[in-house]
């Protein structure tokens, strides 16, 4: 799998609706109007992505202060996230890519074929669902965080340069 295989900044994120639990559903379309994080990663209990998903956990409050929803996926089912959620004390949903089998990871470009999993893919999603960022690290490489975060700063900037300066005589 290749970086540009992924989709790139400017494409629309595709919609999708995956389990969170055998009973609940998130989709995309649920954090419209806000910018959304999805980190895609091979598998539950794996050092790397348990290292990764720690990360997130530890920092999520620097996700929220930008007012972004960060999004766990990858291809194992909802039992097996329940579980490594609850052990590893993650605070954000996982969501199970398991049915069919890297569906919506094909999607974004990122499923792994010959491994049958999720590649290590970030992505970040603005609030009008384009793809605002991405990255597709090594397998063995946990990316870390500071690319998302330059991404959300980046979007923080567009956004207040886009808005209306107030014009004298203009309310506080």
């Amino acid at each position: 799998m290749e970086a540009s295989s992924i989709l790139q900044p400017g494409a629309r994120a595709p919609e999708f609706a995956l389990k969170t639990t055998p009973d609940q559903k998130l989709a995309l379309s649920d954090f419209r109007g806000k910018p959304v994080v999805l980190a895609f990663y091979p598998a539950d209990w794996s050092p790397v992505c348990s290292d990764q998903m720690a990360v997130y956990s530890q920092i999520i409050d620097e996700f929220r202060a930008h007012g972004a929803q960060l999004l766990g996926l990858s291809c194992d089912g909802v039992w097996c996230h329940l579980a490594f959620a609850r052990d590893r004390k993650l605070s954000f949903p996982l969501l199970s890519d398991f049915e069919p089998k890297g569906g919506v990871a094909r999607q974004y470009g990122c499923y792994d074929a010959a491994e049958g999993v999720s590649g290590r893919a970030l992505f970040v999603v603005d609030g009008d669902g384009r793809i605002a960022w991405s990255y597709l690290a090594p397998v063995g490489v946990n990316p870390g965080a500071d690319g998302i975060l330059a991404a959300l700063e980046g979007l923080g900037k567009l956004s207040s340069s886009s808005r209306p300066r107030p014009q004298e005589g203009d309310r506080p």
